[in-house]
């Protein structure tokens, strides 16, 4: 059975997440107080709908108590909006709030009325992005948490011929490596630890932040 998201609020975070969430087979119900945005997203979402979510009763006409998660998306143009919500949505008894934070103040005060997880949508994107920036070979990386981050990165030219066993990158670096991308396709395989490594080849690593540079300059 698909997951049943309840995305508040159609600004560029909230639409993005709509669209993606919905090409990955969730059924998807999104609200915005703007018509334009209602009707852009009905397009992809399974249902799309011009409500005010700090509208107590209209809120808990949808049901968000039913929701596998709701994602509470309002932009920075009202952080009062984007409270008052979490603060209905928690009473409501939904089972997974997301909500947006735009600063740390704001932050805090959704953790204090029941938001379970806290996104900042632009300084994720900033940092993720400094990352590719500095560090040319980095193809993608993503949060775990706790400083983890799963990573996808070249193989360097000194890694070429080389196997996991000879690189020791858990030992030197405290990279573990848990898959190759390899080929035109980029196809994702199992590592081998000895099995050489080739030219075009990725890794996906998971790590901490610091050990990413370390890798890439000591290699």
């Amino acid at each position: 059975m698909s997951q049943q998201i309840f995305i508040i609020g159609l600004g560029q975070f909230g639409m993005s997440l709509a669209r993606t969430l919905s090409e990955k087979g969730a059924e998807v119900l999104a609200v915005d107080t703007k018509k334009q945005l209602v009707e852009e997203a009905s397009l992809f979402v399974t249902e799309a709908l011009v409500i005010d979510a700090t509208d107590e009763a209209e809120l808990a006409r949808l049901e968000p108590n039913k929701r596998d998660a709701v994602v509470c998306a309002i932009g920075d143009d009202s952080k009062e909006a984007s409270i008052i919500c979490t603060a209905l949505l928690r009473q409501m008894g939904a089972p997974l709030i997301v909500a947006r934070a735009n600063d740390k103040l704001h932050q805090r005060i959704l953790h204090l009325v029941g938001a379970n997880q806290i996104i900042n949508p632009e300084q994720e994107f900033g940092k993720r992005f400094a990352n590719r920036l500095l560090y040319r070979n980095v193809i993608t990386d993503r949060s775990l948490g706790d400083d983890l981050l799963l990573t996808e990165i070249c193989v360097q030219p000194s890694m070429v011929g080389k196997s996991l066993i000879d690189l020791a990158l858990p030992r030197r670096f405290g990279v573990m490596v848990v898959a190759i991308r390899r080929g035109e396709s980029k196809k994702m395989l199992q590592p081998s630890p000895s099995d050489p490594l080739k030219k075009g080849d990725n890794l996906i690593i998971v790590s901490n932040e610091s050990a990413i540079p370390k890798l890439i300059k000591g290699v």
